[in-house]
């Protein structure tokens, strides 16, 4: 189904259910920079995760899927929720350093990585058009963060890092979703995370108990993150990615108007020029490519 063919009607729901998905997404990246300047990026998992477990483990209950939750391929879990848990920490910490665009602009570019690194993971070839577009993709890259022009921070390392975790994380996923059920993935996303977030938060021994002003945010990277998940997926499952995915690029001139509006981030035209070049890979690679199953993946399984 393309755009074209897709009924209006799904189109307009799935449009809905991003609403919810845009307004998760800027709602936790608000979070995470209010509850920086106190907390760690691995004090901010931990809690995160730990709040993740609970409701998880409530809701699986509620819903009867509980029983889902099992230890078949306990390794692949681990590697697709180490690398998730590497690409969400460097993404906290770029929500703290950089202009909000800038991050979300490079994390867009999570697709063009997936291309690059299906062959090691799933042995998919690359083909003609998966190369174009991730040559398009880091051409928006190179616009967003001009190296050499500009000085860059780490914060652009970071958050360039960041996408190739979220990357690893997708592909891992696929491969656990021929035989794992969303509830046991959840599951083991959520506790494996808290025990790399107990063992990092800790390593020097102090780990610092969030204030009641920053418990409330905390709960709500956890929420937002979840519900972000389960409208991004609901989305998928009524119109295809090649009407999901350019609204979700509505996020970053959200995140931009935000930036602007609570931080006096300016609106750094190059941004958006960048993140266009962005966008055009992925949708080339969407609609013209062969990836399509990999790209609702990613879609559905980032942070």
């Amino acid at each position: 189904m393309t755009p074209a063919t897709a009924p209006r009607s799904d189109a307009v729901r799935a449009a809905i259910w991003m609403v919810g998905a845009i307004a998760s997404f800027t709602s936790m990246a608000v979070a995470g920079r209010a509850v920086s300047f106190e907390l760690d990026t691995f004090e901010i998992m931990l809690y995160r995760s730990a709040v993740g477990v609970v409701l998880v483990l409530a809701v699986s209950s509620a819903a009867g899927t509980r029983g889902q939750i099992n230890t078949d391929r306990l390794g692949l879990h681990g590697l697709r929720n180490l690398a998730h848990f590497a690409g969400q920490n460097l993404w906290f910490f770029a929500i703290g350093a950089i202009p909000l665009a800038q991050v979300f602009a490079l994390e867009f570019t999570t697709p063009i990585w997936v291309i690059l690194l299906a062959p090691f993971v799933l042995g998919e070839r690359i083909t003609r058009i998966g190369a174009l577009a991730a040559a398009i993709g880091f051409a928006g890259v190179l616009v967003v963060t001009r190296p050499g022009l500009v000085a860059l921070e780490f914060g652009h390392l970071t958050a360039a890092l960041a996408a190739v975790g979220f990357a690893l994380s997708a592909l891992f996923t696929r491969r656990l979703t021929r035989t794992a059920t969303i509830t046991c993935i959840l599951f083991w996303l959520t506790a494996m995370q808290f025990v790399f977030g107990l063992v990092c938060a800790g390593f020097d021994g102090d780990i610092t108990v969030p204030s009641a002003i920053s418990l409330p945010w905390l709960v709500l990277i956890a929420v937002a993150g979840l519900v972000a998940h389960f409208c991004l997926t609901t989305a998928l499952s009524i119109a295809p990615a090649s009407v999901v995915m350019p609204i979700d690029f509505v996020r970053l001139p959200v995140i931009a108007v935000v930036g602007a509006l609570v931080y006096a981030e300016g609106l750094d035209p190059f941004v958006f020029l960048g993140a266009a070049l962005i966008f055009a890979g992925n949708y080339l690679n969407i609609t013209r490519g062969q990836a399509r199953p990999t790209i609702r993946q990613v879609t559905a399984s980032q942070k």
